[in-house]
């Protein structure tokens, strides 16, 4: 279990992709209101519908800032149908650690952000 809990620390101190990304294809950002974090996803999305870059930029808890930089290296190659697919069983493998019903839903903003930015590409792009 400790060695999760490090790679926790480690993505919140040294978060990957950490950066506002000029040609994203699509961005989106909200936040979670009962604690307060924020997440700023953008997304670069190949011709034949795969997530070339996936950057973030953020506030909050460890957890909601981790997941978000673990994600980023995650989504890279997946197609548009496989992220919007993911879910809490994904989210909590990825995290690695047992996650309380408060602490899920900061490790779930990530993915409902970048979720978002995905569903506005595709509105762009039907």
């Amino acid at each position: 279990m400790n060695i999760y809990r490090e790679n926790i620390l480690e993505h919140y101190k040294n978060p990957l992709n950490h950066e506002e990304m000029e040609d994203a294809s699509a961005d989106f950002e909200d936040s979670n209101p009962v604690c307060g974090d924020e997440i700023h996803f953008w997304v670069k999305i190949s011709d034949d519908g795969k997530i070339e870059r996936a950057t973030f930029k953020g506030t909050g808890c460890a957890i909601s800032q981790a997941s978000a930089s673990m994600l980023t290296e995650t989504v890279e190659g997946m197609s548009i149908d496989e992220v919007e697919e993911m879910g809490s069983d994904e989210i909590r493998e990825l995290v690695g650690v047992p996650l309380s019903p408060v602490r899920l839903k900061c490790a779930l903003l990530g993915l409902k952000v970048l979720q978002g930015a995905l569903l506005k590409y595709k509105g762009e792009h039907q």
